[in-house]
């Protein structure tokens, strides 16, 4: 049986980015995956760069086809360039097959070629996430019945699309696809439209996706599903809807069920997700968990701060935590972009924080007639004692651009006349910073008379 220094199960952004790390450093390690395609993890294989690569191709009037092509050779261009990263290091072993505990030590690998073991001094878990299916009769993965990932794979346009789940990802393939001519309808079960927006957003995101043909069915509660050889059916309380392919975007839950976590200690939440403390350790002591299989935001950059907490404490100074962490900022790539950094006004006002709440349609902004996407609104939320801004909500073209700006100066603690007050570039969307804050009023303290 094979020792390593280090065994990390998945190929993760998280578990790549350390193999190569501790192999550099002189480690003996192993890097397990159970699929030759996810050399790489989620994001480059089925999630961020193929669902980018598609809504970039969407705007642009590509074929379908066409787009699902170039999408391919990207992501195997990537996966190839991610596989010979580890493989071609003398000290890192990647090894095809799947991984589960026999003890704190121990790992079964059952291959294709057979079934094997290895043992090592630390253990690294870095399993992802995988798709939800609810409990409804019929509703079973099929070719017209999909996750995320199997969208990524179809052959054809569908005609007329479905998607169960009004999330963020329900959103971004609604736009998407509907980009690219599928007549789609986004079923949800829930009475209000992304109710984790404030509802300003929230309804300016409807609106957008209604000009771009989306149907929105809300409060309707899929009883049953009958999937046939060229359509699907959902059976609901207002009646029969008929699609010709079934997106099901109800959540991700941690991929740990595999794994007999059991046999090794490891403790896991009702979820299945793996509790870890804020350095990642989990209940065995030589034992982490890092990326999406620890139930936290599922975002390829936190699990790349996930790689450098680790790192830290196996080759660095140890004083790197996830207590570091503050205002992570997310981006829906529909189109336009919707990016979030912070508290919503919801969110401030049932703090009974003391804010002042802007806001900046995007027909405002020079930049947006000049690419003729004027589409969407600037909103922020700053705290009148402090002055700090609070959280912003960008719904405007090249938003996952801009709000790092933003959490720029959220990390640094400064107050929002830095943005309202900064020179930047022209035409840029950018500057649309100067104009959104500009309409903050300014706050005399008492001191000050």
């Amino acid at each position: 049986m094979n020792h390593y220094q280090a065994a990390i199960i998945g190929f993760g952004k998280a578990g790549k980015t350390l193999a190569a790390a501790l192999g550099r450093a002189g480690w003996r390690v192993a890097i397990i995956e159970k699929s030759k395609a996810m050399y790489g993890g989620t994001c480059i294989n089925i999630g961020c760069i193929p669902t980018k690569a598609l809504v970039h191709d969407a705007q642009t009037a590509t074929d379908f086809s066409e787009a699902m092509q170039r999408k391919a050779s990207v992501v195997e261009l990537l996966r190839e360039k991610n596989y010979l990263n580890l493989a071609n290091l003398e000290q890192v072993e990647v090894i095809d097959g799947h991984a589960e505990f026999i003890d704190a030590h121990t790992l079964k690998i059952i291959a294709e070629q057979g079934t094997s073991q290895l043992s090592a001094d630390r253990i690294f878990i870095n399993t992802g996430a995988e798709a939800i299916f609810p409990q409804i009769n019929g509703l079973s993965a099929g070719p017209r019945i999909v996750d995320s990932s199997g969208m990524l794979n179809l052959s054809s346009l569908p005609k007329r699309l479905g998607i169960l789940g009004g999330g963020y990802i329900g959103v971004e393939f609604a736009s998407m696809f509907a980009s690219f001519g599928s007549d789609v309808t986004l079923f949800d079960t829930a009475p209000q439209f992304l109710a984790r927006e404030d509802a300003d957003i929230s309804a300016a995101i409807r609106t957008i996706l209604q000009e771009q043909g989306v149907k929105i069915e809300l409060n309707t509660t899929v009883q049953s599903v009958t999937s046939g050889s060229d359509s699907v059916t959902l059976h609901t309380a207002q009646g029969d809807r008929q699609v010709d392919v079934l997106l099901v975007a109800t959540g991700r839950r941690p991929a740990t069920q595999a794994l007999k976590l059991e046999n090794a200690g490891v403790a896991t939440d009702a979820r299945g997700a793996i509790r870890v403390d804020n350095q990642l350790k989990t209940s065995v002591d030589h034992i982490w968990a890092l990326g999406d299989v620890t139930g936290g935001p599922q975002f390829t950059y936190i699990s790349l701060d996930d790689f450098r907490i680790v790192y830290d404490q196996l080759l660095g100074k140890g004083r790197r935590t996830t207590d570091d962490r503050i205002n992570i900022p997310y981006s829906v790539f529909m189109t336009p972009t919707l990016s979030r950094i912070g508290l919503t006004e919801a969110q401030a006002r049932e703090q009974g924080r003391n804010i002042q709440v802007v806001s900046l349609p995007v027909t405002a902004i020079p930049r947006a007639r000049v690419i003729n996407d004027t589409r969407g609104m600037l909103k922020a939320v700053v705290d009148n004692h402090t002055q700090q801004i609070l959280g912003v909500a960008l719904l405007a073209a090249d938003s996952h651009e801009v709000i790092n700006i933003v959490k720029t100066v959220m990390d640094a603690g400064l107050p929002y006349t830095v943005l309202r007050d900064q020179i930047f570039t022209h035409p840029t969307m950018s500057e649309s910073l100067n104009d959104l804050f500009a309409q903050v009023k300014s706050q005399r303290r008492p001191s000050e008379g």
